[in-house]
């Protein structure tokens, strides 16, 4: 594939009258890898997607995709294929329908339309009407319309919304797969877990600002060491040894201890000082989850209060 690819966003700014949804986001997404965009509800993320295709006017700024905004695109389905809402599609047409009414305004030829269809897992329903769809049907309708052009650049809201088990994996191995031939994927979600299987790099915003721009393995490395795992017959020893200020331990299991506020290396000497035999001595390191939760706790919009009672 030889044609620019790539996203660029260069202090893009989004106000509605005197709230500032998006402020001076400068971020890139680079061919070859799944980047995963993440931000807590309300952080700006669809604002930003919608600026990025040009269906909001940024006050401030520019984005451009494959070298150029997209409004000034030629065949804007051929170079970025994009699935914002899924369902904003009219109700009574098939799937097929659908797919060659938007192939014939780019002279997409049918059999293109026929090869989506059977990517997506369509080919059984595609001549239903869309209204009878489930949200999952309707999820993979979209991503069909977004790969429809055989773009060189995919821009998905939340693509796994909807999709089952086995859906969640299609899609999960169709964006490597897609990535691995150079296109440039920029894929938001909700779901770490799922984040942490499929992308390469982050961009992740908080109240419209950026807060991360980094691949994921340097993103959770940097988030710490959350604890170290032990498990010795002579726990109980261990923990009496290695007590003092700012240093925590919770009995996962008998003779299993998670200690907080030191490293493995200091339990690691302390234990051999004593003669106290080790099985076990694993640094725990922070999941994407939780990294994400802690980077940013102060940039989330509404934060729910704990039942009195209930478990922290």
């Amino acid at each position: 594939m030889t044609r620019p690819n790539g996203i660029e966003a260069v202090q893009l700014t989004k106000r509605y009258g005197d709230r500032t949804v998006v402020q001076d986001l400068t971020f890139s997404v680079a061919p070859g890898s799944v980047t995963g965009f993440l931000g807590p509800n309300g952080a700006g993320k669809s604002t930003t997607m919608r600026m990025l295709l040009g269906l909001d006017a940024p006050t401030h700024g520019r984005a451009v995709i494959g070298g150029r905004p997209y409004a000034a695109h030629p065949a804007p389905l051929t170079e970025v294929g994009a699935l914002l809402e899924a369902r904003s599609i009219h109700p009574g047409r098939t799937a097929r329908n659908h797919l060659l009414a938007l192939a014939h305004t780019h002279g997409i030829p049918r059999s293109r339309v026929d090869e989506v269809i059977a990517l997506t897992g369509l080919t059984d329903v595609a001549g239903r009407r869309v209204k009878g769809f489930s949200l999952g049907m309707g999820q993979r309708l979209g991503i069909a319309a977004a790969l429809l052009g055989d773009p060189a650049t995919l821009i998905l809201d939340e693509p796994v919304n909807g999709l089952d088990p086995e859906g969640v994996l299609w899609i999960r191995t169709l964006l490597k797969s897609l990535a691995a031939e150079g296109r440039t994927v920029l894929v938001s979600s909700h779901l770490m877990s799922e984040t942490a299987l499929t992308a390469d790099h982050l961009v992740i915003i908080g109240r419209g600002r950026l807060l991360a721009d980094t691949t994921v393995e340097a993103f959770v490395r940097d988030a710490g060491t959350t604890a170290v795992k032990v498990v010795s017959p002579e726990a109980s020893t261990l923990a009496a040894l290695l007590g003092g200020p700012g240093v925590d331990f919770e009995q996962a299991a008998p003779g299993e201890l998670l200690v907080r506020g030191t490293d493995s290396e200091t339990v690691g000497r302390t234990a051999a000082a004593h003669g106290v035999p080790l099985y076990e001595l694993t640094p725990v390191t922070a999941s994407l989850e939780q990294a994400f939760m802690d980077l940013t706790h102060d940039a989330v919009e509404y934060q729910a209060t704990p039942l009195e009672g209930a478990a922290a």
